[in-house]
């Protein structure tokens, strides 16, 4: 028995086969995950022998798969996105901005959310897609600002939804281009995982209210009940995110933790 090798794995494993009963290569004999193993295995007299299994040929590109933003992309466009003051003071109108400084002064954390949030050892930059006119955000985008403010790991900046349209066409909901969504980015800039228009308490209040729009005005306020239940919402996102970014293997690395 003859073995050659027949090709190599996305994950530099090396591929064999027998070179008299698969003169073509259309099954795989054995698999040994490296150089090393492979020497050690010949020393030994042995070569682990799998079940054969067809090599599937690779597949051709989808049609309009699209290139996702890279890193250094997300990077522009988080730079380029505007902090809560400076965000209201060039997009919005006084009455627009007053909509939204009085939701900001309705919404307070408890003592449990505040630690919480003080708690976070990883960076988290955010990126907010946002309107001024819309009452969805002026009821939901200064919550992460309150966060902001209890933990100095949190990078809050807003980003208004018409300044960016290829950006923007990235963090659709449900095939539309809805506000506000929040992107939320490791240290370096490579996204984790993106959130928006609404959490589940929002939702559930906006049916109950039955306005019948899309997007409420942010006229009239939300109770203290509603807004206590959208804030634990988003609280459970930012936490997510937060543990995602503690427990990976890359950023562990990179801290040394």
């Amino acid at each position: 028995m003859e073995w050659v090798k027949a090709d190599r794995g996305p994950d530099f494993s090396l591929f064999f086969r027998d070179k008299a009963t698969d003169p073509t290569g259309s099954a795989i004999l054995s698999t040994v995950s490296s150089r090393r193993n492979m020497r050690g295995a010949q020393q030994q007299g042995r070569i682990a022998v799998t079940a054969s299994q067809p090599i599937a040929p690779p597949q051709p590109p989808i049609p309009e798969a699209g290139k996702p933003p890279t890193p250094a992309a997300w990077q522009a466009a988080f730079e380029q996105a505007l902090p809560y003051a400076e965000f209201l003071a060039t997009h919005a109108t006084p009455d627009q901005r007053s909509r939204w400084e009085a939701f900001h002064g309705q919404v307070a954390l408890s003592a449990e959310q505040t630690a919480l949030l003080g708690s976070f050892v990883r960076r988290m930059p955010v990126l907010v897609l946002a309107g001024a006119w819309c009452g969805d955000c002026v009821n939901q985008c200064p919550i992460f600002t309150r966060f902001a403010e209890a933990s100095p790991l949190i990078d809050v900046r807003f980003l208004d939804r018409d300044a960016q349209p290829e950006i923007a066409a990235h963090l659709t909901v449900c095939g539309g281009q809805r506000v506000p969504v929040a992107l939320f980015l490791s240290e370096d800039f490579h996204p984790v995982v993106y959130h928006g228009d609404r959490t589940l308490a929002a939702y559930r209040l906006a049916v109950a209210d039955q306005l019948g729009t899309s997007c409420p005005t942010g006229l009239v306020p939300p109770a203290d009940e509603a807004v206590a239940a959208v804030v634990a919402d988003w609280l459970d996102i930012f936490e997510r995110v937060q543990l995602i970014l503690r427990l990976s293997g890359r950023l562990r690395k990179l801290h040394g933790d």
